[in-house]
């Protein structure tokens, strides 16, 4: 509301503290760590000019995502932007951050009272498929939108469930800087397993103490990469109905960390759980203690505002089959129990086609999928923002396909972690660990297989 040159000082200021009251009423700031509470997260993104009643005959569209705040204030603009084009439309957002968002939705599901809108993962679209929560839709047109072979991909059962927001890939990012300090020859494009250990070995010998190369890992999906590189089956295939576990290959996989951890080429396990990403003092890679990590198209920028200028990426380590993915990975899903489908159809079909949206929403969900969006805001991009493209465009030509645990298989996600963790703390040996994760896995596939 800016004032012209003759305009009252003492009018703006009264204005500017006005807008600084609405600004701490409307929950998007940026305390409690991006969670807000459930006051916060249920205020409506547009102001209420009716004395709290609907307009006749309006439909408030509900709607839950998670992220950082940078995409909590993206999303509220866009919803406001749908308002003033949609008059009857108002809503009812809630966010959050992704643990609060995964934990809240089976409850939400399981009383039947998804939002009508919701934010969906790869990670559980399946599972949520599979319970029956989520509407098809296959009947919305996005023929220019979105890329055929892109729509094809995302289809669970020959149906849609989600509309792609985003183009995503997994990729490695690392401290440019240091590594060129240390005269260490930076990764490059489609490195192998074996070139990707060996660089890591070669680097060890140029750092100082108390710096490694890469970090450890503990986690399912860094060993899936692995074995799919390498031609063999995802570790879960066919719904989690056919689990696949290389014991040769996961052997060899750990036995390299294990050794690893002993030459002090990733750092111990106890400096390993402190770690904290993009916290600037706990972050692996911004404190200055790793030279790598993994980062996503869509995470690689928080990174890069922690230590600006310094972060190149690659694409990540490949074998004989292709490595890493590239594709969308997270969508807007309608609610099977929505008392309000057409206008959220609707909705989402906008939401990556508008202008403004794509304008508000910038690069908050990673490079839009659509083509056009994306060529509007190239020219505004900053550093930040070309990295995450160039994740994408670096992965792409090797990309397998993302797989996302099965349905049911959440628990043992978990399992592997903290069996895989004993491991890096010494207390049991790799081949444990595999007995142990292998043993459940085969259960719940037969599991899978019995319903």
């Amino acid at each position: 509301m800016g004032m012209k040159n003759g305009g009252s000082k003492s009018f703006g200021l009264l204005m500017l503290a006005l807008l600084l009251m609405l600004t701490a009423c409307s929950g998007g700031g940026g305390g409690n760590n991006g969670k807000q509470t459930n006051e916060e997260a249920n205020n409506t993104a547009k102001p209420d000019n009716n004395g709290g009643k609907e307009a006749v005959g309006g439909t408030t569209l509900s709607i839950m995502w998670w992220g950082p705040d940078a995409r909590h204030e993206a999303t509220k603009k866009a919803l406001e932007i749908y308002s003033q084009q949609n008059a009857n439309v108002t809503f009812k957002p809630e966010f959050m951050a992704w643990d609060a968002f995964w934990q809240k939705l089976p409850t939400l599901a399981a009383s039947k009272s998804i939002t009508d809108v919701l934010q969906m993962d790869a990670a559980y679209i399946q599972e949520y498929v599979s319970r029956g929560q989520l509407e098809d839709l296959s009947d919305i047109d996005l023929s220019g939108i979105v890329d055929p072979s892109v729509i094809e991909n995302l289809k669970i059962d020959g149906k849609l469930y989600g509309i792609p927001l985003s183009q995503n890939a997994q990729g490695i990012a690392f401290n440019k800087t240091e590594l060129e300090q240390y005269g260490i020859p930076l990764p490059h494009k489609d490195w192998t397993y074996d070139e990707f250990f060996g660089w890591a070995r070669d680097a060890r010998a140029k750092l100082p103490e108390g710096k490694y190369p890469i970090g450890d890992t503990t986690t399912w999906d860094s060993f899936n990469y692995y074995q799919t590189s390498m031609g063999k089956a995802p570790v879960m295939s066919d719904g989690g109905k056919t689990f696949t576990l290389d014991k040769d290959l996961f052997m060899t996989f750990y036995q390299t960390y294990e050794d690893f951890r002993k030459a002090k080429i990733v750092p111990s396990a106890e400096k390993a759980a402190a770690f904290l990403e993009n916290d600037p003092q706990a972050d692996p890679m911004a404190s200055g203690v790793v030279m790598t990590r993994g980062a996503t198209t869509g995470s690689v920028s928080a990174l890069e505002q922690l230590m600006p200028g310094k972060v190149g990426v690659v694409n990540l380590p490949v074998g004989p089959a292709g490595g890493g993915w590239a594709q969308s990975t997270i969508f807007l899903s309608v609610s099977a129990n929505s008392k309000n489908k057409e206008e959220a159809k609707k909705f989402v079909k906008w939401f990556i086609t508008d202008n403004e949206a794509g304008k508000a929403l910038g690069l908050t969900r990673g490079i839009p999928i659509n083509p056009e969006i994306y060529s509007a805001l190239e020219p505004t991009l900053e550093a930040k923002d070309k990295l995450g493209k160039e994740i994408y465009d670096l992965s792409l030509d090797k990309a397998l396909p993302f797989y996302p645990p099965a349905a049911g298989f959440s628990e043992w996600v978990d399992t592997y972690k903290k069996e895989m963790e004993a491991v890096t703390f010494g207390q049991q040996s790799i081949e444990d660990a595999f007995n142990k994760i292998e043993k459940m896995g085969k259960e719940l596939a037969a599991k899978a297989g019995g319903q």
